[in-house]
């Protein structure tokens, strides 16, 4: 059974693009062997992040993220059984907020920055999607 969570941290090194790339990259390396397919969007210190896959392995991924003392105030925002991937093509595909035009944010939110922390979940998948739809999502692997 396929499964969807999407959900929301804060970096514990808000400032720090090694963080943001030591997750893509260990994101790139485990994910493909798990069946884990997702996008992390990132920006202002906040992460989102859709992972799909099995109910098992994205449960198992997602109790991890708890624990990584590379976030804080981890939430889950969404979670739903699936009949298809969203995000197939990426075992990983990453978005930087800084560099997304701010009329998308502005479109799902009341300030144009990434805070999926006021909006709802359903808000928060819709902006993945039109990021995806913009070509806005990089690291195709």
């Amino acid at each position: 059974m396929l499964v969807r969570l999407l959900y929301a941290s804060r970096s514990a090194q808000p400032e720090s693009a090694e963080v943001t790339e030591s997750i893509l990259a260990q994101s790139r390396n485990h994910n493909p062997a798990c069946g884990i397919t997702g996008i992390l969007c990132y920006g202002g210190g906040i992460f989102l992040q859709a992972l799909e896959g099995g109910r098992e392995q994205v449960s198992d991924l997602y109790g991890h993220i708890q624990k990584d003392p590379r976030h804080t105030d981890v939430m889950l925002l969404h979670y739903e059984e699936i009949s298809e991937r969203r995000f197939g093509g990426w075992s990983m595909g990453q978005v930087n907020v800084d560099k997304v035009n701010t009329a998308i944010l502005l479109k799902y939110s009341e300030k144009p920055e990434l805070d999926p922390y006021t909006v709802s979940g359903k808000v928060s998948l819709a902006l993945l999607e039109d990021l995806m739809a913009t070509a806005a999502i990089c690291g195709r692997a």
